[in-house]
């Protein structure tokens, strides 16, 4: 590598990972508008300066994001810490998920797969069932096609608490950590403290808002807000990316981070508070406009082929 970025154990696993992740969503989707190689190139220059977090899920973009991911990590393996989702509640569609993905991702183990998007207040009950997806974690373990196991979740906390609260190997949970976060359905307040408690990694995600909405409406520079996520008490921080002048910037920052005080964080927390204590921009929290698809036909949500306009989104402009 020509460029290091600090590193951050993941919770009690003994791992350390780049305090900075690289998004396999974002990249590789529609709105990035790259083509098959600019998204390898864009990887593999992540990797270069140090980003060797690599989060991705089975079902972003069709698939083209394990499979691009894994055309660029293929030969550097051993330089990343690879994670992806599933996205299956029972155990046989799971299994599935998981040989796609080891397949797309041309690896023989993934280091975290982790239980995709925990939105539903009955996400928990149907990974825990009997044949649900839980089992296929367990067996992945114990055949060593998977190291660590974890959540996600983005909607509400007490739906991660729930998950949490089942008796499982918990390496990681990855949730929004965001400076808009804890006026309203907070995961750093509800979440966190938890989780460190119990010595299981925060994954930090959304710190931009997801579609970048926070640098217009709530007022912040992207540096305000990846500061204030990045000094939070998290793993990493992950980032969609899509262009290597962002890995660039966002590298940068990483590498000469700073982290707030808390005289820093709480002007800044009192200044977003008018925009923030809603939920109005954090639509992953107060619309279903960020439920995947396959998450949103497991509890039988109509698939929108456009989804509505919100407060602060750039298409009203």
């Amino acid at each position: 590598m020509s460029d290091q970025i600090p590193t951050r154990p993941l919770g009690a696993t003994g791992e350390r990972v780049s305090m900075l992740g690289m998004g396999g969503a974002h990249v590789a989707g529609a709105g990035a508008a790259n083509s098959d190689q600019e998204v390898v190139r864009i990887i593999e220059h992540a990797i270069d300066r140090g980003v060797t977090f690599m989060d991705n899920a089975w079902e972003y973009n069709g698939g083209r994001s394990e499979t691009l991911m894994g055309q660029a990590i293929e030969h550097r393996r051993d330089e990343v810490f690879l994670m992806t989702k599933v996205c299956a509640r029972d155990r046989a569609g799971a299994l599935s998920n998981l040989d796609d993905s080891l397949r797309r991702l041309r690896t023989d183990v993934i280091d975290l797969w982790q239980f995709h998007e925990i939105n539903y207040a009955n996400d928990d009950e149907l990974v825990f069932a009997a044949d649900g997806a839980a089992e296929a974690a367990s067996k992945a373990l114990a055949d060593g096609k998977v190291r660590y196991v974890g959540c996600t979740g983005h909607k509400d906390p007490a739906y991660l608490l729930a998950m949490l609260g089942h008796e499982f190997p918990w390496a990681s949970v990855q949730m929004p950590v965001t400076v808009l976060d804890p006026h309203y359905k907070s995961f750093i307040r509800g979440v966190l403290p938890e989780a460190r408690r119990r010595g299981i990694g925060v994954l930090g995600m959304k710190a931009l808002g997801g579609r970048t909405q926070f640098l217009g409406a709530a007022g912040l520079t992207a540096a305000d807000c990846l500061r204030f996520a990045m000094s939070q008490p998290v793993a990493t921080l992950i980032s969609g990316m899509t262009t290597t002048e962002m890995v660039d910037h966002n590298s940068a920052l990483a590498r000469g981070f700073t982290p707030m005080s808390a005289a820093e964080q709480e002007a800044i927390l009192a200044r977003v508070r008018p925009v923030a204590a809603d939920g109005r921009l954090e639509w992953y929290k107060s619309t279903q406009a960020f439920d995947a698809p396959p998450h949103r036909h497991q509890h039988g949500f109509p698939q929108a082929e456009e989804l509505p306009l919100m407060v602060g989104d750039p298409r009203s402009a």
